[in-house]
């Protein structure tokens, strides 16, 4: 089941509304009718010892948030239409396993149609996102490319109702202290007058809008940047969103003019062990180890701090990355995530693909393939230490005990190659 919200008509025509609003509780008429709008699709006969359940959890809620200076007004707006929602509750119990390598996850973000999509979208927000430079010191494309990333551009918003959702999870106690946070913050959003109840959507973990805030990233970070009176990350127009997704940025340390990741090759013997986050030298200092800039992607300039790390091994493809890196690693705590905005933003700049993606022996593993080699591996008498299809210190140092019995060269990497000698015995 999947909810269908879309911002529509109503929408618009509620904006007219709205247009005027400068603070306090946002009320446009027919509430009721316009949350329906987003809840088509939801179970209509949910378990009715959870409705109770809710209701009287909600009601304990309650009094926490008023002590927190959430007025009755709000609360009441806010939990008017709220029922338990077993589609959340799904959601949250059947996330996707993770099944892609990096170089997959890679290939994905920085697909064509996403580097394609990404041109359409500067050229026809072009003023928006040059202003949002202007003003952030954030690089245009590299906003873009979040915006990619988090909804494709604006495609994939989120069409949970996100105050019944977080108050879903929060009964559940799953996470508890989490989403009771962010379910405190979404009123504080709707006491500010930013949106209604009806239209604050979301994903079932309550990210937000075009650049999927949660709700306490949002009091820390949303800008009203069209100066309508509403820092708006929800409807059509993006420039809100945009804005704050730079305004984020800049304020986890983004450097104007530096780029986050540059792609680069290292000289035959290159140290790995100097590698990995952490390991700061100068460009200067690596260039006088013999790393050299991959493509036309020109590296920082020399004096810039900066590691190099290593995603495909010591054979794949290698970056040096920088401040800016670590500045998206606060969006998103991930350095798939940071590589794939920032190569998607130098091919929105118009660079070159990578250089030297991925090994051709190093192909990556699906997750039951993972699983496969850590029973084999066990079996052989190389404890990984569970089967799981993670590949943690254990699993790798299984690997590197096989390799070093059959005289292989020791990398303690997965691969197909070794996977299918595995499975030969």
């Amino acid at each position: 089941m999947r909810f269908s919200l879309r911002v529509s008509a109503t929408l618009t025509a509620l904006a007219l509304v709205l247009g005027g609003c400068t603070g306090g509780i946002y009320q446009p008429g027919g509430v009721a009718q316009q949350s329906q709008e987003i809840k088509w699709g939801r179970d209509q006969n949910p378990p009715v010892a959870k409705v109770a359940g809710l209701n009287g959890w909600i009601q304990g809620f309650k009094a926490n948030a008023r002590a927190q200076g959430i007025s009755d007004g709000t609360l009441d707006f806010a939990f008017r239409d709220v029922i338990y929602n077993p589609e959340v509750v799904r959601r949250s119990q059947n996330q996707a396993e993770f099944k892609k390598s990096l170089w997959e996850y890679l290939e994905t973000a920085v697909s064509e149609k996403r580097q394609t999509n990404g041109r359409a979208v500067l050229a026809q927000y072009g003023g928006v996102l040059g202003r949002v430079e202007a003003a952030y010191g954030v690089d245009k494309e590299i906003v873009a490319a979040v915006w990619g990333m988090e909804s494709t551009y604006g495609e994939r918003r989120g069409d949970m109702p996100l105050i019944e959702a977080l108050a879903t999870l929060g009964y559940e106690g799953y996470r508890g202290a989490f989403f009771r946070s962010q379910l405190m913050a979404a009123l504080r959003i709707l006491q500010a007058g930013d949106i209604d109840p009806g239209h604050m959507t979301g994903s079932w973990a309550g990210a937000m809008g075009h650049t999927q805030f949660i709700p306490t990233t949002y009091l820390a970070y949303a800008v009203d940047f069209t100066g309508d009176g509403r820092r708006d990350i929800w409807s059509n127009d993006p420039s809100d969103a945009l804005a704050s997704a730079a305004n984020y940025l800049a304020k986890s340390g983004w450097q104007p003019g530096l780029p986050a990741a540059v792609e680069v090759t290292l000289p035959s013997g290159f140290a790995t062990g100097s590698a990995g986050k952490g390991k700061r030298r100068s460009v200067a200092e690596w260039q006088s180890l013999g790393v050299r800039q991959a493509t036309s992607r020109p590296l920082p300039p020399a004096g810039t701090s900066a590691e190099l790390i290593l995603p495909g091994g010591p054979t794949g493809a290698a970056f040096l990355i920088t401040r800016n890196f670590h500045a998206i690693l606060r969006y998103n705590n991930a350095d798939s995530y940071a590589l794939a905005v920032s190569h998607l933003a130098d091919r929105l700049k118009g660079y070159p693909g990578l250089a030297n993606p991925w090994p051709v022996d190093h192909p990556g593993l699906r997750i039951e393939q993972r699983k496969e080699m850590q029973r084999l591996l066990t079996a052989r008498g190389f404890d990984t230490q569970g089967v799981d299809g993670n590949v943690g210190s254990n699993t790798i140092g299984a690997i590197k005990a096989y390799q070093a019995s059959r005289g292989l060269p020791v990398t303690g990497e997965p691969s197909a190659a070794l996977l299918e000698q595995l499975r030969r015995g």
